[in-house]
């Protein structure tokens, strides 16, 4: 037999702290922005896309660049971009037979600069 679930309001739940418990509650975002940030984040637990993304932190760089920085090949490196494309991390500019990638905009930088401060910090 299954049991029945009762609906869980603040009223039913068993909260020490309530005013807390509002307080998050009222600036929780829905399960759907939650669930995108999260496949957000997972896009950065790559190495070889946080490769990518260190490297266009520094500077610009076409696919062929890319590859001989990372020592890798180019159609793993385009694999890898077209993922970091996807998710509005980088964006490209074409320019005579080549395309230039870089960062999408200052949020990447900025996310890539934390990410370097704050494990600086545990050194």
């Amino acid at each position: 037999m299954e049991k029945k679930r009762r609906a869980i309001t603040p009223e039913t739940r068993e909260v020490i702290h309530h005013d807390v418990f509002m307080q998050v509650m009222e600036k929780m975002p829905k399960d759907e922005v939650l669930y995108d940030l999260a496949d957000f984040f997972k896009v950065f637990g790559d190495s070889t896309r946080i490769k990518i993304l260190y490297a266009l932190y520094s500077s610009e760089m076409c696919v062929q660049d890319l590859a001989e920085v990372l020592k890798m090949n180019q159609s793993a490196i385009s694999h890898q971009l077209r993922i970091l494309k996807q998710s509005g991390l980088v964006k490209y500019r074409k320019q005579g037979k080549y395309m230039f990638y870089s960062l999408d905009d200052e949020h990447v930088s900025q996310i890539i600069a934390q990410g370097v401060a704050h494990l600086s910090e545990k050194v």
